[in-house]
């Protein structure tokens, strides 16, 4: 898999997830062998004004480099701006711009997929940042911004006539946010209609789905959203599967293992007290379909400390251990 002068191990990627894709999730799935991480969309406005908050979101650590950074915003300058603080970076390797977001907070302000209805306006700030920037842009979108506006097809044009050097479309509208189902169709469309890489993303929860969309939208590369959450197996899976080896699913230990795992990154990247409140969302994906897996969740949720969460996590360990045995 290669975008403009970059090449991946892999065409199977992780998508951009604001409250998710963090500094420790990110390297847990690097090393399940994702071939590309994104990091949570940071704020241009906010690289432009120097942020504290906004700085902390660039953490990068050695194991998920070369990552691609994800950008949101609806000034082409500041826009163009951002892109000088990433020049100089090895350890990114490309500047996203999120034209998808559909959050009413990010919707109202005109950024995310408010863009896709100013289709003008996101290729003016594609053009300037492809002036400043050394490393390739991308950009990801929806299928359109509601049912009467699906405008993938199009939007798509106008990236590729501004420079851009590969597209993600999530197969849903704005108006869907995560709802019903992703439409494949319009990728394939997208992918028929420019001549630059198109990765394919929405509803990859599983090998099977993986290899349905490559087949159905021959789409260059596939993002997995919501599928890898609580389950950074899902890229090793699905490449054992494409590379036609035998697929290794994790068992429950390996589950609770990783969990801890996890926590531990949390706690060495943050404070505490948000690691492990940032944590409680990540345990619940991660025990999932789990014997007594409700009460583990309910117990997480009143813990504060490390040491508290990891001894709930250990006794459940020892729990599934006995009951399975």
């Amino acid at each position: 898999m290669k975008i403009s002068n970059i090449s991946f191990e892999n065409d199977v990627f992780l998508a951009p997830m604001a409250g998710i894709t963090d500094i420790a999730f990110r390297g847990l799935c690097k090393e399940l062998g994702c071939g590309l991480v994104y990091s949570e969309m940071i704020s241009a406005k906010g690289l432009y004004y120097g942020s504290s908050n906004t700085q902390s979101l660039m953490q990068i650590s050695e194991k998920e480099k070369p990552l691609a950074i994800q950008i949101f915003g609806n000034d082409p300058k500041i826009m163009a701006t951002a892109c000088e603080i990433f020049n100089d970076r090895d350890d990114i390797c490309m500047v996203d711009v999120n034209m998808g977001c559909p959050v009413h907070k990010i919707v109202k302000n005109g950024e995310g997929s408010a863009l896709m209805k100013n289709p003008k306006l996101a290729a003016e700030i594609i053009r300037e940042m492809k002036k400043i920037s050394t490393k390739p842009v991308t950009v990801k979108f929806r299928k359109g911004f509601d049912s009467d506006s699906v405008n993938a097809v199009e939007f798509a044009k106008y990236m590729e006539d501004a420079g851009i050097d590969a597209i993600t479309v999530h197969g849903r509208t704005r108006e869907q946010m995560y709802d019903g189902k992703a439409d494949w169709d319009i990728i394939k469309s997208v992918k028929a209609s420019v001549s630059v890489p198109v990765i394919g993303n929405g509803d990859i929860f599983s090998i099977e789905d993986a290899i349905r969309i490559k087949e159905t939208t021959s789409c260059d590369a596939i993002m997995i959203a919501r599928g890898a959450m609580g389950n950074p197996w899902i890229f090793r899976e699905v490449i054992q599967a494409i590379d036609g080896e035998e697929v290794i699913y994790p068992t429950p230990d390996e589950r609770i293992d990783m969990c801890i795992r996890h926590l531990d990154l949390a706690v060495k990247y943050y404070e505490e007290i948000k690691a492990v409140r940032e944590m409680r969302k990540h345990t619940a994906w991660y025990v999932k379909g789990l014997k007594n897996c409700t009460e583990i969740k309910s117990k997480i949720n009143t813990k504060t400390n490390y040491h508290e969460v990891l001894k709930v996590l250990l006794d459940y360990k020892n729990y599934l251990r006995n009951v399975c045995e």
